[in-house]
């Protein structure tokens, strides 16, 4: 899950997005309003945590501004007043939920993956490849030969891989959805993150790499004697 948090006071962004990180979920940061709007027309968020009161543009006009451009982001909307007429005017600009600090850290997390699978078009059960079998919601991998004890990013490379179907999935794509801006996207982390995956999966290997395209999971039948 890749997502926003939009918070001009830095160590409660830094604390949210290092909790969220910790959590498995992608994560970028922006202390402005001018700065959340131009991370948000680049990059298609599944969450973004939005503070109200923001230096630059405001939090209430980038909320305005996500709704209209992309019904799939959902909005938690941050914000130091609970009262329920702040809540309700937060909600009428087109905030899915709304969060009033202090908050609970667990709270938190428990509503940002509600409204991560409201942004994600639903996973089925279970994810196929072969022998290997993926469940998005309990964050496990089997073989037939028995569990397959993941790191989050390998997991996270796998599923994206498995759930695009025998597609080819460039580095740059598993960078940008599985990782945070703060990748840089001229290292190996992708290829060594693939490699220990392979490793772990084991033969035969479902992970094929396409020269100059990416990578694709697909069944590449029983293993060769």
């Amino acid at each position: 899950m890749r997502i926003l948090v939009v918070e001009d006071e830095a160590p409660l962004a830094d604390a949210i997005a290092r909790g969220l990180r910790r959590e498995g979920m992608a994560v970028d940061v922006a202390l402005t309003g001018d700065e959340g709007h131009e991370k948000a027309s680049i990059t298609r968020y599944d969450v973004v945590l939005l503070d109200r009161d923001l230096p630059g543009m405001s939090g209430d006009e980038l909320c305005r501004q996500i709704v209209s451009s992309d019904e799939l982001t959902r909005v938690l909307m941050l914000t130091a007043s609970g009262t329920v007429s702040d809540r309700v005017e937060g909600l009428s600009l087109g905030a899915d939920d709304y969060l009033a600090k202090p908050f609970a850290f667990p709270e938190l997390v428990a509503r940002v993956r509600a409204l991560g699978r409201r942004a994600t078009p639903a996973a089925p059960p279970l994810l196929t490849v072969g022998d290997v079998q993926l469940d998005p919601a309990k964050r496990t991998v089997r073989r037939a030969s028995g569990p397959v004890d993941l790191t989050r990013k390998e997991f996270g490379v796998l599923e994206v891989l498995m759930a695009a179907k025998g597609a080819v999935v460039s580095s740059e794509e598993l960078l940008e959805r599985v990782w945070d801006e703060n990748a840089d996207p001229f290292t190996t982390t992708v290829r060594v993150t693939v490699m220990t995956l392979r490793k772990k999966l084991g033969e035969p290997g479902i992970i094929e790499t396409v020269v100059g395209s990416g990578y694709r999971a697909r069944d590449t039948g029983p293993a060769k004697g």
